[in-house]
């Protein structure tokens, strides 16, 4: 404990006149005196007369009477012996007390005034006991500051909650992996040889996974690669759990999803559920009339009449002539869409759609994100079995499937409720974390757009995350006006919060090249990869593959992937390969467009850097300014967002526009972002005075704070998918703006 000065004053005096009378115990009769502080000084006494018995020794003499007014009266023993100066530490006494043990000690007396005696003032310590920590805690300042502090404590989680329940309130939903990149379509056979037999493997497609990655893509969809007799190029499949040793087996499958998952991608696969090869067990003991599986494909009877088989009707295939095919076993005729080597499975027949998603949970197991269901529109027929209307009533024999209207063969009532079910399967392996399975569908219906935007589902009831887009590949001529045309379609059919999708290039259509001409090229992926959505890029689409020339109609488009200027183009180190290799791919091929920035390649990667970085290309507003028979233009903005990128695309002849006079609000210049001509990049442009060459897109950045889709004259012209706004302030995005 501390004293000041007076209380130091009284003990040194107190202390010094024990010693002139020569007290035997001056620290007991300290203590006697300062027996009120005792807790505070008894450590005190302890020191400076280490010889002298405690308080508690029995050492203190009765009660003293008074003895005057004012003055406290103690009795002292006194005990024969050495002076001891209590201050010096550790000196050496020699006991000189030679008296009788029984002697009777003198009396002492000394008179203490009690006003010179100050009240020591307790403060806190460290190590204190708890005793004495609870007399200052119910002090008030102490108890103020306490409480203080646990009501800040308090408050301030209050309002880091919510903050993070706003935060969490306000976020605009993630993007999937689906949403988040473009999506990157192999055909595996023709992607890239591993073991020199001329075709593309599993294997194949592991070693190339660097490609993949370097234009920033993050999903992979392979197409069919289960066992099969490769009739229709394997889309008849023998065995649903197996791979085609043509491609390598289950192991390498199984290395692949791994080494794909390692990289960060997402591995998406065909699957056709419509019908199976005719040499696939389920047929094989269908046409046996086997147990369960006599009614998993569809069997009508079929008279005979001069010596062959008449078809229950006149349905016909989508490859030309009969949907019906006499068996010689069964003695009945089953229906296939397509081939006659691929039967149709009956899915009115429950065992038949649980067989299916077994194989779907059976993929989903190992390690599928995704599924693409190709030709769902074909999974149901009308049971009535009736004539389906021609197209023109001439009485011409029908031959081919365009003859026909085909109201009973395709979407029949009942088709949406098995999409659903797939759907509902395939939730079931979405429940982690990361781990959402995306699910597209395949039907391409031409010339009935309301047909395809049904298998997006409803509000309520979720089927396909997106029917794939073949707009742009349909279109019958290019011009700025188609191209508008084909894009405005999809948006304005499509469901108010669902997500677009775009493709350029597929394993059933020509290359870009072969289709619409080389000089479309650059100006088609700068469409594809700037317009909202998910865009799919069909492999050699990157480096502007052409197609081979072939008498399968089928095949052009499918000739190996040009990897770089040796023989085979790097495609296999064997002879041969399955298909020939284009003759240019000493000049177009991934490794001379590697080392060159301003290549068809080089371009790619730009753009889907541009997509991948910047806001308003990833999920902001689309709106159309202006399109004619030449030019495309349109915008994409963000919300809260002052920088807007505009694409002004040339899909015709060369072209000059004032961009100005269609949108005046426009800024006067903008920064040319990227180009298909390179040397013109961050060029500065008068908007009232843009050229473009034909074929030539422009990728514009400029920045103002009135967006196009808040202007009257573009309602209707905009539209957005997941829509999101910028926040500069928190610089994070946010909702209800």
């Amino acid at each position: 404990m501390d004293f000041n000065s007076g209380q130091w004053g009284f003990l040194l005096s107190f202390a010094c006149a024990c010693a002139e009378l020569s007290c035997p115990a001056p620290g007991l009769a300290l203590g006697i005196v300062m027996q009120p502080m005792y807790p505070a000084v008894s450590r005190w006494i302890e020191v400076l007369w280490p010889e002298s018995p405690g308080l508690s020794s029995g050492y203190l003499s009765s009660k003293p009477a008074e003895v005057g007014a004012g003055h406290l009266p103690m009795e002292l023993s006194e005990k024969g012996g050495v002076e001891n100066n209590g201050f010096v530490q550790n000196e050496a006494f020699e006991d000189t007390d030679t008296g009788s043990q029984e002697e009777m000690p003198e009396k002492c007396t000394v008179d203490v005034d009690p006003m010179a005696v100050e009240e020591p003032v307790l403060k806190p310590y460290a190590g204190m006991p708890k005793e004495v920590l609870l007399q200052f805690s119910s002090q008030a300042r102490y108890r103020v500051t306490r409480e203080i502090l646990f009501w800040l404590i308090i408050a301030g989680s209050v309002v880091l909650v919510c903050a993070t329940i706003a935060i969490i309130a306000l976020s605009p939903k993630c993007l999937y992996w689906w949403q988040a990149s473009p999506i990157y379509q192999i055909y595996p056979r023709s992607f890239k040889d591993s073991n020199m037999d001329g075709n593309g493997d599993l294997k194949g497609i592991q070693e190339k996974l660097d490609h993949i990655t370097s234009l920033n893509i993050k999903t992979v969809w392979i197409t069919s690669f289960f066992k099969s007799p490769l009739k229709d190029l394997g889309y008849g499949a023998e065995d649903f759990y197996d791979v085609d040793p043509i491609f390598g087996s289950m192991k390498d499958f199984e290395n692949l999803i791994a080494a794909i998952h390692e990289k960060g991608l997402k591995v998406i696969v065909d699957f056709i559920p419509n019908h199976t090869s005719d040499k696939h067990r389920w047929f094989q003991l269908s046409r046996n009339g086997t147990g369960k599986f006599a009614d998993y494909y569809i069997w009508q009877d079929c008279p005979a009449a001069g010596g062959s088989a008449v078809p229950p009707n006149n349905w016909v295939s989508v490859f030309g002539g009969s949907s019906w095919q006499f068996d010689d076993v069964r003695k009945q005729c089953y229906f296939h869409q397509f081939g006659k080597e691929q039967p149709d499975l009956n899915f009115r027949n429950p065992a038949v759609q649980q067989e299916i998603h077994d194989i779907i949970k059976f993929w989903l197991g190992k390690g599928v994100d995704g599924f693409s269901f190709s030709a769902v529109k074909f999974l149901l027929e009308a049971t009535h079995l009736r004539d389906e209307p021609p197209v023109k009533k001439d009485g011409a024999s029908i031959t081919a499937y365009s003859q026909l209207y085909h109201d009973y063969t395709t979407t029949q009532v009942g088709l949406h409720d098995i999409i659903r079910s797939f759907r509902h399967t395939m939730n079931g392996f979405s429940t982690e974390p990361g781990r959402y399975r995306f699910m597209g569908s395949i039907d391409d219906e031409k010339e009935d757009i309301e047909a395809t935007m049904m298998y997006y589902g409803t509000t309520f009831i979720q089927e396909a995350d997106f029917p794939f887009n073949f707009n742009l590949i349909n279109m019958k001529n290019l011009s700025g006006n188609s191209v508008f045309e084909a894009v405005d379609s999809w948006m304005k059919n499509m469901p108010a919060g669902k997500w677009p999708n775009w493709a350029v290039g597929s394993p059933n259509a020509a290359r870009i090249s072969s289709r619409i001409g080389k000089e479309y090229i650059n100006v088609m992926n700068m469409l594809l990869l700037t317009l909202p959505g998910t865009p799919v890029t069909y492999y050699g689409e990157e480096i502007g593959m052409e197609n081979i020339a072939s008498a399968n109609a089928t095949l052009p488009g499918k000739s190996p992937m040009q990897w770089d200027g040796k023989i085979n183009a790097g495609f296999t180190e064997g002879n041969s390969s399955w298909l020939p290799v284009n003759p240019n791919y000493q000049s177009v091929n991934v490794e001379i467009q590697s080392s060159r920035s301003n290549s068809t390649l080089g371009l790619y990667r730009a753009l889907t850097s541009l997509r991948s970085r910047e806001l308003p290309l990833n999920r902001g507003w689309m709106c159309h300014i202006w399109n004619d028979s030449n030019v495309f233009v349109y915008v994409r903005e963000l919300d809260g967002l002052a920088r807007v990128f505009m694409m002004v695309l040339n899909f015709g002849r060369e072209a000059t526009i004032d961009l100005k006079a269609k949108a005046p609000n426009l800024p006067s210049e903008a920064v040319i972002r990227l180009s298909t001509h390179f040397s013109n990049a961050g060029k500065v442009v008068n908007t009232q005075l843009i050229k473009t060459e034909k074929g030539e897109g422009l990728v514009l950045e400029y920045k103002t704070a009135k967006h196009v889709h808040t202007m009257d004259a573009f309602r209707g012209k905009c539209f957005v998918a997941e829509k999101a706004c910028y926040s500069k302030a928190f610089n994070l995005l946010y909702m209800n703006c």
